[in-house]
């Protein structure tokens, strides 16, 4: 009987202690700390990331776009300067690939760098110090390529485009750039997933952005041109004409042999051979005169001359 009586009290005794330790943890627990902690998790959990507005999702489809352009500049630009380095002394093809690079680089440039200055702030401070380090570097390849004239002729076309791609081989995007600083900013990188221009293998011309302005399809006919095969109209130094073979055209007092093949167009000038292949492309004669190829095919080329 007495050892059950002792058993029993301290049975007992250890029920209130573990009662009395327990009821104070547990009420620490739900109460101050565990609201605590329960509050905090609930508060992390109910924030999330603002959807980033429809200005930085642009901003940063502008970024995307120009950067791709600059790589596909710097990929051409070390092409063309292989091909002319890769012909013989005295080609006249190199001569004339040296010409058509020489007029048309420099206006890749400026197209881009325009781009970048039509880009307003992006309201994060350090992708807006990346824009601007970017603009500043192609402003100023700009400022060093607006000189370069294709009127240099032929013997030192080939010295003049290794002088060009050297410039255009430094436009490579400032470090860190737009896919490095999304990883640090939550709006910026939802931008980033949003924009179609920074999606992987996405390319110029592509995307409902471009639906209303589709290129010329090189394989359909040739849009018509305001003035046909009236090269007399030409002489102001404005006019859209179509020519399928060789065309003699005066413009602006400046004259100019037209020949158009299956994958190029040919200017002859004085002193001076400009081949171009495909639509956009530019040839520029000085400062008073340029002429745009508008569309192009095996049928012929449509080409508007102007004076600015």
């Amino acid at each position: 009987m007495g050892n059950k009586g002792s058993v029993a009290v301290v049975v007992a005794g250890l029920v209130l202690a573990v009662g009395g330790c327990g009821g104070g943890g547990a009420g620490d627990a739900d109460g101050s700390a565990g609201a605590t902690g329960s509050a905090g998790r609930k508060s992390a959990s109910s924030t999330p990331v603002r959807p980033p507005s429809g200005e930085l999702v642009t901003w940063a489809g502008g970024v995307c776009e120009s950067t791709i352009a600059l790589d596909d500049l710097r990929a051409e630009s070390a092409a063309d300067l292989k091909e002319i380095r890769g012909a013989g002394e005295g080609d006249l093809v190199a001569g004339a690939t040296a010409l058509g690079y020489l007029s048309s680089t420099p206006s890749a440039v400026d197209r881009v760098q325009s781009s970048l200055e039509d880009l307003g702030p992006s309201g994060v401070p350090a992708a807006d110090r990346m824009l601007d380090a970017l603009r500043k570097k192609v402003s100023g390849v700009a400022a060093k390529l607006e000189g370069v004239s294709p009127a240099v002729g032929l013997e030192g076309a080939g010295e003049s485009a290794a002088d060009v791609d050297q410039q255009v081989q430094t436009l490579t995007p400032p470090k860190p750039d737009l896919p490095a600083l999304a990883k640090k900013d939550p709006r910026l990188a939802a931008a980033y997933r949003k924009a179609e221009q920074c999606a992987p293998g996405w390319k110029p011309g592509e995307g409902s952005g471009d639906a209303d302005t589709p290129a010329p399809d090189p394989s359909g006919p040739l849009p018509e041109a305001a003035d046909g095969k009236n090269y007399a109209a030409c002489s102001d130094g404005g006019c859209e004409v179509l020519v399928t073979s060789t065309a003699d055209i005066t413009a602006n007092g400046r004259k100019v042999r037209v020949s158009v093949a299956d994958d190029h167009v040919t200017f002859r000038t004085d002193g001076a051979v400009m081949q171009l292949g495909g639509t956009g492309g530019e040839a520029g004669f000085g400062d008073s005169l340029k002429a745009t190829i508008v569309a192009h095919n095996e049928d012929g080329a449509v080409l508007r001359f102007s004076t600015s």
